[in-house]
């Protein structure tokens, strides 16, 4: 038996032996995919075991994350940090191997995914942001940044309107680093895949302007190692369709009995012994050795590269010195703009963040995003920084089209690239679309930024549809995400200050109508929520507000004080004001009062937290009408006097 097989062999075996071991896992499609990862890995993948953080490495992205037991089997094979008690310790609470891929956790992994389809719009970013940094930085005779984004995807993943939506754009961007890698065993976990599709896939994708690939022979290493080698001289992004048998080997192969089972002890013999292999949890020196080639071969491809980039810094100082600056995020003088911020009062949230975002973009090469073909609409685009398309890599400005969920996933994929700072951008009551690309957001804590714009029903005469009730309780649900609702400049600008200090992302949740003058506090803002007007003397009622309902609360606090004492508090990042000191929060809360109301256009109930049994919510606990969105706005409750009315009443 030659090495080429014998390692296939041992490479089928100890998945199959890892996933037996758990009694649980996918051993279907981690077999059916073992001869095109294997082959990706020895003669394709570029990677540096001893550095996997190497910037011109390539990016593999798992998008099928129930194969990865294949996927951490060949890490361990080609020396990343995954030993055989790694394998043996799959699935296991705090192991490096856990049931799918995860971001941080096991050496050599790129992203987190499990949910189909996210996986391969994270894979669309990336290969965008290698263009991005390709542009800006190589020059002729230097190609410091030429990796590829390999991307692994199955049927399933196919399906999913979020790969559909990405690999739309992919083509259209002419991603030609881009190859996913596509496991067509027509099979997923019902049973034949033209029991839900029966679409033409190669065809379906050649529309979109990719380059398409057939290899008949998925589960030969040979066939699939020049099929890859195909893909990577396109000029277009690739898709290579592997045709390949889920659980080959197995006495169920072929058939979706395979797909999420463990093989039981006298299968897991009958298996091997078809392998030749009687080994448990073994890697025979001579199959190691071929491995160890490759990871060798990557590790020289990076101490070149080193070289290189020594001869481009002395040829090209002015690019290296640009190169280097890239990746060192000088920290803008955000106290100066909020001391100055007075020249932006009584604008709209939404146009106070394109004036900030404006600033940030002039010193954070960084900086880039886009929005859901509503650029003008929200404001977050970067004026001056161009488009981003085929005929302008250094563009600053993706048009992500109408595409919201694609949209996310795809700045989830920028972001992981290298020290981008990627937004998106959308009205509020769109967010929902993009809510599994936010919850992996938060999880692989990554720095993104989000902007929400019309953020109440004071957006009126688009009716329910675009009216954002639920959204803000929502959002407020993701553990990870900080979500800022500022009430004025000082207030946004301390979001901006979270969001370049700190790891995870940041919505924005901003207004269409002006705010009004409020002269939020930044500092005090920094800490999540403080009093904004503190009372003449012990508060006799406390109003907490958010957004646009911070001026409204302060206009009703000046009515009430005629009989009352009053303090406000305002609560732009409720998350951010949960993580300081119980004293600081007991401060702001302000317990020993009559009486707590919260004023916000939403119908959150984490408002009864603060406010507690006897306190008073002015909420939206329905979905209001067509209108002038100050007449809805006032219908709902938010005017001065109905809420003076309602706090004088409970007192």
């Amino acid at each position: 038996m030659n090495i080429v097989d014998k390692t296939l062999n041992y490479v089928k075996s100890i998945t199959a032996q890892i996933i037996s071991n758990a009694g649980s896992g996918h051993t279907g499609s981690s077999l059916g995919i073992s001869a095109i990862m294997l082959a990706l890995f020895k003669n394709h993948y570029n990677f540096d075991v001893s550095d996997t953080d190497f910037m011109n490495r390539d990016r593999l992205v798992l998008s099928s994350g129930h194969a990865c037991p294949v996927y951490y089997t060949l890490l361990s094979m080609f020396g990343f940090d995954v030993s055989l008690q790694d394998l043996k310790n799959l699935r296991v609470l705090g192991s490096k191997t856990p049931g799918h891929p995860e971001y941080r956790v096991t050496d050599g992994v790129e992203v987190s995914t499990g949910p189909l389809g996210q996986g391969v719009a994270n894979a669309v970013g990336l290969a965008i942001a290698q263009t991005l940094m390709a542009e800006k930085f190589n020059c002729v005779g230097f190609s410091i940044i030429n990796n590829y984004t390999y991307c692994l995807v199955g049927d399933g993943d196919l399906m999913e309107g979020v790969a559909q939506e990405a690999c739309s754009l992919a083509g259209n961007l002419k991603l030609n680093k881009l190859i996913l890698l596509y496991d067509a065993n027509d099979v997923t976990i019902d049973g034949s895949v033209n029991l839900s599709n029966k679409e033409n896939i190669a065809k379906k994708f050649k529309a979109m302007g990719w380059n398409v690939i057939k290899c008949r022979k998925g589960n030969d290493f040979y066939a699939c190692s020049r099929a890859i080698a195909r893909a990577k001289k396109s000029d277009k992004p690739t898709l290579v369709i592997f045709k390949t048998t889920i659980g080959i080997g197995t006495d169920k192969e072929g058939t979706s009995s395979i797909h999420g089972v463990a093989l039981n002890s006298e299968e897991l013999k009958t298996f091997n012994k078809k392998l030749g292999i009687e080994e448990s949890f073994y890697i025979p020196n001579d199959v190691r050795d071929y491995c160890m080639s490759s990871s060798r071969r990557g590790k020289l491809n990076h101490e070149k590269w080193n070289q290189d980039l020594a001869v481009y810094a002395t040829s090209n100082p002015d690019l290296y010195r640009q190169f280097v600056n890239f990746f060192d995020r000088k920290r803008v003088d955000i106290d100066k703009l909020a001391r100055s911020s007075y020249k932006w009062e009584g604008l709209s949230g939404r146009e106070l963040n394109h004036i900030i975002l404006n600033e940030f973009a002039s010193k954070l090469p960084q900086l880039i995003g886009g929005t859901a073909d509503l650029m003008h609409s929200t404001g977050a685009y970067i004026e001056n920084g161009g488009h981003y398309n085929t005929g302008n890599r250094r563009g600053r400005n993706i048009h992500f089209g109408v595409r919201e969920h694609a949209m996310s996933a795809i700045v989830n994929g920028i972001s992981l690239y290298e020290d981008f700072i990627p937004f998106c951008s959308t009205f509020l009551s769109f967010a929902n679309y993009m809510y599994p690309s936010i919850r992996l957001a938060c999880s692989m804590k990554l720095n993104v930024m989000y902007f929400f714009t019309h953020d109440s029903i004071f957006v009126g005469q688009d009716g329910i549809s675009h009216q954002p009730i639920e959204q803000l309780s929502q959002l407020r649900s993701f553990i990870g995400l900080k979500v800022f609702r500022s009430c004025d400049a000082n207030e946004l600008l301390a979001g901006y200050d979270y969001a370049l200090t700190n790891n995870g992302p940041v919505a924005f949740v901003l207004s269409r109508q002006p705010m009004g003058v409020v002269e939020g506090l930044y500092d005090e803002a920094r800490q999540g929520g403080y009093i904004i007007k503190p009372a003449q003397k012990e508060a006799e009622v406390v109003i907490f507000a958010t957004g646009s309902e911070v001026k409204l609360a302060l206009n009703v606090a000046k009515e009430l004080e005629k009989k009352h004492s009053v303090s406000v508090v305002s609560m732009p990042c409720i998350e951010l004001f949960e993580e300081q000191t119980q004293a600081y929060k007991n401060k702001v809360l302000q317990k020993s009062a009559k009486l707590r109301v919260a004023i916000e256009a939403s119908n959150d109930k984490i408002w009864h937290k603060y406010v507690g049994e006897n306190g008073l919510i002015i909420g939206v606990n329905d979905y209001q009408g067509s209108g002038k969105g100050e007449e809805v706005y006032s219908k709902a409750g938010f005017n001065e006097k109905d809420i003076v009315k309602a706090i004088t009443k409970r007192l």
